[in-house]
């Protein structure tokens, strides 16, 4: 039982340095339970109680939950909900004034929550004229709190407010940071994925990252039957099936209607559910639109009510949008792949072509010493280069990246080579067989496929080189221990029609050393997530320029390792000697 302490503050300037301190240390830190264990340890300091409360105010549900409590049993520090106007803390959330209570049981607006208490005391805490939380403090004997505490209470909470505030706007900008990066990281996965059930089931893991849930399917919608035809079901993480819904039927065909996400916190109130697991209890569908057009539903259940919150439902709208673009390429792939599924055996001979078109060891190139090295992220490489000898005179080399990772990719690039053993040896100059290139891809347009490209033009004589760039990244130089700069930029060839491409020329001289490299290299990512960089290439070039190129190629490659011996995507490094 809590015992009245004297007086904490005798003089006024004991108050000041109090309140001073108070402000001080909210305002050091940010971890919102870190801040109310604090505020705790505050009050105590001034107020001797037997519990205490700090509740939160939600701005969108407008209602009170304890966010910190001392005193309490759990259930009700987990299950108290408390409406503005409602018992002692919410009216003095509704009044925005203290409530001082000395019995009450006297009182018929007090909650019992309590057998013991007898006392208590609530106080807004009040920002910016909008309402943060109360403080509620609880005594078991009567008239234990006076209108000194009230005061005392009353300054705290003003200070403590905005710092409350702040944390919970921390937490909240945090959360949405870190919400969006997750998206955008698991968007881009979905993208590289064509096989429609490997991609529903990686849907489905990405899905349980952002928010929990018992039960995960995803119906596809058939405009011909006016149904929603199950696709992917998981029930408690067991596959399992479920039945076809039609459209306007149950919280998934009410999501086809509306085209919006629509969220039941009770199944049992609504009379839309179509009753077929007992165990449901909550329910958020979200429709999956591609082009205006409504493909599918996917859908979340919950065992405990009102599970799934708003932020929840509009987290997976933002979703949506990447998974219904994924499932319309990989059923687009499937389509193709059931129609064409006897040349099959072609396309698995086109894999093996794809290992022959990458030359194993450079050609001999008068005057120039080359060395090349590719390792792929997966068994094929969607990275490409290749040699064509124009004439006596003059070499050309092509160095790409086609967009993704693995067979397509592989496929593209495979594609693109052709075209280029076709174009090159007719090719003017460098930007005109770019341009050339550029316009057969965009005549066999695929979709969301590109791929970037750098072209080197070897004048033999002249030891010049002229360079074309399609998106890739331009060529290190380095000449005697220093790193020369070539600013040479252009748009990714299978994008846009009727590009044209610039390009620069610059005289070698002997020892220059030029190393071509992927994005796999530059972009490679450590532990940390941070990258490789041109940065610390440009080191090890430098350190390594006056060894052979196939030790300039060996160094890049173990530092590479160094910086992160995990997963990786393609890289291709060729290093080139003017001799």
């Amino acid at each position: 039982m809590a015992t009245r302490p004297e007086a904490p503050f005798r003089e006024k300037s004991e108050l000041l340095d109090f309140l001073l301190e108070v402000t001080s240390l909210t305002n050091q830190t940010l971890d919102l339970e870190g801040l109310l264990h604090q505020v705790s340890d505050i009050v105590k300091r001034v107020i001797s109680y037997d519990l205490l409360a700090i509740f939160l105010f939600d701005q969108k549900k407008k209602e009170l939950r304890i966010r910190y409590g001392v005193g309490h049993r759990e259930e009700i520090v987990r299950n108290l909900v408390i409406k503005p106007g409602e018992g002692l803390v919410g009216a003095a959330a509704m009044s925005r004034d203290a409530v001082l209570v000395p019995d009450v049981f006297a009182d018929d607006r007090y909650l019992p929550t309590s057998d013991i208490v007898q006392c208590e005391l609530s106080v807004p805490m009040v920002v910016r004229n909008r309402l943060v939380g109360v403080i509620d403090v609880q005594s078991t004997t009567a008239d234990f709190f006076q209108p000194y505490d009230r005061s005392i209470l009353t300054l705290v909470a003003s200070r403590v407010a905005a710092a409350i505030d702040n944390a919970q706007l921390y937490r909240r900008a945090d959360r949405q940071y870190r919400t969006l990066r997750t998206l955008s990281r698991i968007s881009t996965e979905f993208s590289s994925i064509l096989e429609l059930d490997e991609l529903l089931s990686k849907v489905a893991s990405s899905v349980r990252k952002l928010t929990a849930y018992d039960a995960f399917s995803i119906l596809l919608a058939d405009d011909t039957e006016k149904v929603l035809k199950h696709k992917f079901s998981i029930r408690f993480d067991e596959l399992v099936d479920i039945n076809n819904v039609p459209y306007g039927k149950g919280i998934t065909g009410a999501a086809v209607l509306s085209r919006e996400a629509v969220r039941v916190d009770d199944t049992s109130a609504d009379p839309r559910y179509i009753a077929s697991h007992p165990e449901v209890k909550s329910e958020v569908a979200v429709p999956l639109l591609f082009q205006d057009r409504v493909i599918g539903v996917m859908d979340l259940e919950s065992s405990k009510l009102r599970f799934f919150t708003e932020d929840n439902a509009k987290t997976l709208s933002l979703l949506a949008p990447s998974v219904a673009i994924a499932i319309e390429n990989a059923r687009l792939y499937e389509e193709i792949g059931n129609r064409e599924r006897l040349l099959q055996q072609d396309l698995k001979a086109a894999f093996e072509l794809q290992q022959v078109l990458l030359p194993p060891e450079a050609p001999e190139i008068e005057g120039l010493d080359i060395a090349l090295g590719l390792r792929p992220a997966r068994q094929i490489s969607g990275d490409l280069y290749d040699f064509f000898g124009h004439n006596d005179s003059h070499a050309l080399i092509a160095f790409g990246d086609s967009s993704g990772k693995g067979a397509a990719a592989a496929l593209y690039g495979a594609m693109v080579n052709g075209l280029m053993r076709t174009l090159a040896p007719r090719w003017r100059s460098v930007s005109t067989l770019m341009r050339a290139l550029n316009d057969a891809l965009v005549q066999r347009k695929v979709e969301g496929r590109y791929l970037t490209l750098l072209l080197l033009a070897w004048h033999r004589h002249s030891r010049r080189f002229t360079i074309c760039n399609a998106g890739g990244s331009p060529p290190m130089v380095c000449r005697d221990g220093e790193l020369m700069r070539l600013q040479v930029e252009g748009v990714p060839l299978g994008l846009l029609p009727d590009r044209e491409y610039d390009e620069i020329s610059f005289d070698a001289q002997r020892g220059d050393v030029l190393v071509l490299f992927s994005d796999g290299v530059s972009e490679h990512q450590g532990a940390d997530q941070k990258e490789y960089g041109r940065a610390r290439l440009a080191r090890v070039l430098r350190d390594h320029a006056k060894a052979p190129v196939s030790e300039i190629r060996d160094a890049i490659f173990a530092d590479l390792d160094r910086f992160n011996e995990g997963r990786f995507d393609d890289q291709t490094v060729i290093a080139m000697r003017v001799e």
